[in-house]
């Protein structure tokens, strides 16, 4: 198989371009060509009134040699590589012992997947609710009943990314292809085939629901097992002479569960979590992350600004953006989580708090688009160098939009054209806020730091140059954003081992090493490779 990238197309080109496209590259004939395969499309929307389709192909050829040969010194077409997932190692049959993986988000869903197929029947301490009850529970909320602090947007089987965008790309540096693995598997647990190839793949919260319940009956079809409602306490660690060896764990119902190999894969907002590990001498650094506000526009300006007349069509879906801005202050300034035709929606987990997140289902079909405007923050800048001073001005934070949103986890939000002029907001415009339980109209500048205002209201103009109607009046922002990444990071070796904990593991967001579902994912691969070879080698030399 031959792989041909960077073909373009007119975004209505007609069934026949591909092939006329390929045959005209490799300069064959029909007869030599004997499939097509799309490995990825894309677009580029610069030129909003010609846009085109970028392919990259796999391609079956009668001659395939011979075409390598003549296109050895062009890039563009070269021998197609394999992206097949290959265990590391498989179980010995006398295992003597199980790995424990504590949390069923992204990564420790994958941690768990892999061993589980590898034949390691990993144990899943999971301290949410299984995905439809803790659903359940996260719609409540939303409708203004109790918040429950253990089942939420934040905990429960499926982590954050079940209540988002669901978007499948990464920035991380993927060359084993285990990203592959991610999209394959969950395609098998029911996600539609186009995010194998679509440049920008997405879920949405609905069959995310779906295809974790699916992927969860796997891991315990294949011997591994899944606790619900099960928190860690405590780690029983044994000192050695080259630092600590984990041995356990203490759990919230008051089992003890022994075990050499533990995933630590408990997500960002697991802070009583990151408390108890720092309180027991896990090493931990504190760590940049972002806060800002959530910002609300009608999804059919971002489409006829990006797309133009194209606006609407099904292969470009809703639109999207990427904005980032460096101000005279030093900020940067950038959109995150940018979730087209979705809603805001409440992220809390903890009592007396409020934090928002964006969520689409799978269509993008709601009226507002919604992303993140947040302001890069640094322990040595903006905080005091200490493991969890991160954790604390967010909880502060997340404090002063519960009061400013009037105690009852109402959100605080004002209109852009008001934030921009420094007044508070009286009444809503166009734009309706789409956050529930629902939105007090105030001053956000009291709720976050003067250098967030300062950078945000220098940002939002900037931005109205790349995106026409950005700073337009009645748009909407609502805060506070304040979980954007992990404000910690416990650190590990190259094996993926904690520095001073033998047998620890920390994986994915919340130890500071993904930052979505398919990094999560991709990490949750990586440690589960790790754990699977440190077991074998193990079992050998006992």
């Amino acid at each position: 198989m031959l792989r041909l990238t960077d073909i373009k197309l007119p975004l209505n080109h007609d069934e026949q371009a591909l092939e006329k496209a390929v045959l005209a590259t490799l300069g064959i004939d029909a007869e030599q060509l004997n499939a097509i395969n799309v490995f990825k499309r894309g677009y580029d929307a610069r030129n909003n009134k010609d846009i085109q389709l970028i392919y990259t192909l796999d391609v079956d050829v009668s001659n395939e040699g011979s075409l390598l040969e003549k296109f050895k010194k062009q890039t563009h077409v070269r021998p197609t590589p394999d992206m097949q997932y290959k265990f590391v190692a498989t179980a010995p049959e006398n295992l003597t012992e199980r790995p424990v993986v504590v949390g069923l988000g992204p990564c420790g869903l994958f941690a768990a997947l892999i061993l589980a197929q590898m034949g390691f029947k990993p144990i899943v301490l999971e301290r949410g609710k299984a995905v439809r009850e803790r659903t359940k529970d996260t719609f409540g909320f939303w409708r203004k009943q109790p918040l429950n602090p253990e089942s939420n947007v934040q905990f429960g089987e499926g982590g954050a990314g079940t209540f988002s965008d669901g978007k499948l790309y990464s920035q991380v540096k993927d060359r084993k292809h285990y990203g592959r693995k991610v999209l394959h598997e969950f395609v098998a647990a029911g996600a539609p085939a186009e995010i194998e190839y679509v440049s920008k793949p997405h879920i949405g919260t609905f069959k995310l629901v779906n295809m974790v319940e699916k992927m969860r009956a796997q891991i315990i079809e294949l011997g591994g097992e899944i606790r619900f409602s099960t928190k860690v306490e405590k780690l029983d660690l044994e000192a050695t002479d080259n630092g600590n060896q984990i041995k356990g764990l203490h759990l919230s119902n008051g089992e003890y569960l022994a075990s050499r190999f533990v995933v630590l894969a408990i997500g960002h907002s697991a802070r009583d979590t990151f408390t108890a590990l720092h309180e027991q001498g896990v090493y931990i650094e504190p760590k940049p992350f972002s806060i800002g506000f959530r910002i609300e526009h009608e999804q059919s300006m971002i489409d006829a600004c990006r797309f133009g007349d194209n606006a609407g069509n099904p292969i470009l879906g809703a639109a999207d953006y990427k904005l980032v801005h460096h101000c005279k202050n030093g900020r940067s300034v950038y959109s995150f989580c940018m979730c087209p035709g979705g809603t805001v929606v409440a992220a809390a987990s903890e009592p007396g708090r409020v934090v928002t997140n964006g969520m689409s289902q799978y269509s993008r079909h709601e009226r507002n688009a919604n992303s993140a405007i947040v302001v890069g923050i640094t322990p040595e800048k903006d905080y005091p160098d200490h493991p969890l001073a991160g954790i604390e001005l967010q909880r502060r934070l997340e404090e002063a939009a519960y009061r400013a949103g009037g105690e009852n986890y109402n959100a605080p939000a004002q209109l852009i054209g008001d934030f921009l002029a420094g007044k508070p907001s009286q009444e809503l415009g166009e734009v309706t806020p789409s956050y529930t339980p629902g939105i007090t109209l105030t001053d956000l500048s009291k709720v976050v730091p003067e250098f967030v205002t300062e950078a945000i209201r220098e940002a939002i103009p900037a931005f109205d140059r790349q995106i026409k109607g950005f700073a337009k009046a009645d748009g909407m922002l609502t805060g506070v954003e304040t979980r954007t990444s992990s404000p910690i990071c416990i650190k590990r070796t190259g094996d993926y081992e904690s520095v001073n904990v033998s047998g620890l593991y920390p994986a994915g967001e919340g130890a500071g090493y993904a930052g979505g579902i398919l990094s999560a994912g991709i990490d949750g691969i990586r440690v589960a490779e790790a754990v699977a070879l440190a077991m074998v080698a193990a079992q050998q030399s006992s």
